[in-house]
């Protein structure tokens, strides 16, 4: 199984870009795992919110392949503890997932239409966090999953 995490706009913090490689070589271990970035809109300040989500939204469908298994990471998503998302990513690679792609939309979250692509919505937290944090924050979280699935010693219950 291919997992893709799919971000709107690139991360320009140092410190996060640092976490999001050395998690993403960790997770490289255990799954082909890639970060496609779509690019920021241009003159969005000039679109009202409801436009953005509209053109991000599009760029999103756009990358998106026939037979993906779309998750958005969505504050009105499911919330799994770290062994229940271990659990999770376990069975989707049992039925044969081919390609798993998880979605951090734009600031003003997706449009309807990625919505209606979406098979599953989840919830890292019920907190809110940047859109850059979020990126590190869900690797490492696929690389907890893949040791507990692997019964490697990073995850203490």
């Amino acid at each position: 199984m291919k997992i893709t995490l799919l971000v709107v706009g690139r991360t320009v913090d140092s410190n996060i870009i640092a976490g999001i490689k050395d998690y993403t070589q960790r997770v490289s271990h255990f799954a082909q795992f890639e970060m496609e970035i779509i690019p920021e809109l241009k003159n969005a300040r000039k679109l009202s919110e409801a436009q953005q989500k509209e053109q991000e939204g599009e760029y999103i469908l756009k990358a998106l392949q026939a037979g993906d298994r779309v998750v958005l990471l969505d504050e009105g998503g499911k919330e799994y503890r770290s062994t229940e998302f271990a659990a999770w990513i376990e069975h989707k690679q049992n039925i044969s997932t081919k390609r798993l792609v998880f979605v951090v939309g734009g600031p003003y979250g997706f449009s309807q239409k990625v919505y209606d692509a979406a098979h599953e919505k989840l919830s890292l937290s019920k907190m809110t966090f940047s859109h850059q944090m979020i990126r590190l924050l869900f690797i490492e979280q696929l690389y907890r999953a893949y040791t507990i699935i692997n019964h490697l010693p990073y995850h203490h219950e």
